[in-house]
């Protein structure tokens, strides 16, 4: 699965970089990013969303759990033990979203002509426990069903985005599953299905050394308003997945050589990001004051000091994440000067991190949920995977299976132990955690071994 996960996310880099010449023209950053890439020009032509979608579930009603079929704009959908919900509790981007319970299943009664991906908002239903759920298909009219992807694990009140990679040609439909049954609920929002446009087939193109994404995109994130909750953004320092509605990134990933490392002084810029597009909250500067949570850095500033423009660059609060004080100063900030350690001594690493969940604990005590008016989330967790190389060229090839990765996952809360290679765990526990496909660009065997392992140097 992980090589059809791989061609498909090829064919979403190639929409990321068409997307920004006309989406993201006011970003500085953009064009020097790609001419990092091979010199390969990319001409493919770019994701389309299957006509109907994004189906957001605003245009039915289905107050009850019992088993009944709802026109919805995007066409006719079943949905068995589940309903459209409304209420506080449920987690929704406008004012419905599918809420499901027990065993329940949401499921397509129509085909679409192709899926290469789709990306779906999920969350837990007010106070319940965690669920999971699965994604299914069916080429055969619904006539049997099998899986695509991951098992999801829903384990937060706000919406996080699920990406599949199905690949599929011809005539598909898909159902949501809920497996873990029970009476905890998930709500389900926000379903969209993208097909290759045009009949142009992209060229295989891979991002250069020290390209931010050579290691790969993780959840696919596309840089078209479109995926509001998986905003890619490519930038001359990092690239990063935007969660419009968390304020956050989803994940940032950065390669670091000695070259980035200079005398530039920090520059403490805080600033809003004026490039995120139109009409989409703008953290400030302001937004984490008095909230006893840190302005904490996804890309650090010491890993950009060869110029001030680079140094600068860190500080937009789009890079930010409200980061407990004691994990942002302590083993979160032990590690990057580690990780800097390395790269003198000799190495280039590439490091991809992020945060998920919500509910952190700051300097103020207890748990809070989100910040700045209920507008920026605040994690439950911050996680980061360093994948560690000698200098050198062909970095992509160089990966071995005995290739030093170093993941770590940390609560986002005051009281951690000092010492952060307490919190080191395996990519493969990552990405449970997150339903992200980590370094799939690194061959599947390779990947298979580095994943599994939990660095012990």
């Amino acid at each position: 699965m992980k090589a059809l996960k791989k061609l498909s996310l090829l064919a979403v880099l190639c929409l990321g970089l068409a997307a920004c010449k006309k989406e993201n023209q006011t970003l500085p950053d953009s064009g020097l990013f790609e001419q990092k890439l091979n010199s390969k020009a990319v001409t493919a032509s770019a994701q389309a969303i299957a006509a109907g979608f994004p189906e957001t579930f605003e245009s039915g009603t289905k107050g009850s759990y019992t088993t009944a079929s709802v026109t919805l704009s995007s066409g006719s959908w079943s949905l068995n033990d589940a309903l459209i919900g409304n209420l506080a509790a449920d987690a929704k981007n406008g004012s419905q979203s599918v809420r499901i319970r027990n065993t329940g299943i949401l499921s397509m009664n129509f085909d679409v002509n192709g899926a290469d991906v789709v990306t779906i908002a999920h969350a837990k239903y007010g106070t319940d426990a965690n669920s999971t759920w699965q994604l299914w298909y069916s080429t055969n009219g619904g006539s049997s069903w099998q899986q695509t992807g991951s098992t999801i694990t829903s384990s937060t009140t706000t919406l996080a985005t699920a990406t599949f990679n199905p690949a599929i040609s011809g005539n598909v439909r898909f159902q949501v599953r809920k497996i873990s049954g029970g009476t905890a609920r998930i709500n389900i929002d926000d379903f969209s299905i993208s097909t290759g446009g045009g009949t142009t087939t992209p060229p295989t193109t891979t991002p250069g050394d020290n390209s931010h994404l050579l290691l790969g995109n993780p959840s696919n994130a596309v840089a078209s308003i479109s995926y509001p909750e998986n905003y890619l953004m490519e930038r001359t320092y990092y690239s990063s997945s935007y969660s419009k509605s968390r304020a956050t990134p989803n994940w940032v990933s950065w390669h670091i050589g000695s070259s980035d490392l200079g005398s530039t002084p920090r520059q403490d810029d805080f600033r809003a990001d004026n490039t995120l597009p139109a009409g989409w909250y703008q953290v400030s500067s302001s937004s984490y004051s008095g909230s006893g949570f840190d302005r904490g850095h996804n890309c650090p500033s010491a890993d950009r000091t060869a110029s001030v423009a680079a140094n600068s660059s860190t500080f937009l609060m789009s890079n930010m994440m409200a980061q407990a004080p004691n994990n942002n100063q302590g083993p979160w900030a032990d590690l990057e000067n580690y990780t800097r350690s390395l790269v003198t001594a000799g190495n280039e690493v590439y490091v991809i991190c992020g945060s998920y969940g919500s509910g952190g604990s700051g300097s103020n005590g207890g748990t809070t949920y989100t910040i700045d008016n209920g507008r920026v989330n605040v994690p439950s967790n911050t996680w980061k995977v360093i994948v560690v190389l000698p200098n050198g060229n062909n970095d992509l090839s160089r990966i071995t299976s005995s290739t030093r990765v170093i993941t770590v996952n940390m609560l986002n809360t005051n009281g951690l132990n000092t010492n952060w290679k307490t919190y080191r765990t395996t990519v493969n526990s990552i990405e449970s955690a997150t339903g992200y496909d980590l370094l799939s660009n690194v061959p599947t065997s390779i990947q298979n071994a580095i994943e599994a392992a939990t660095d012990n140097q």
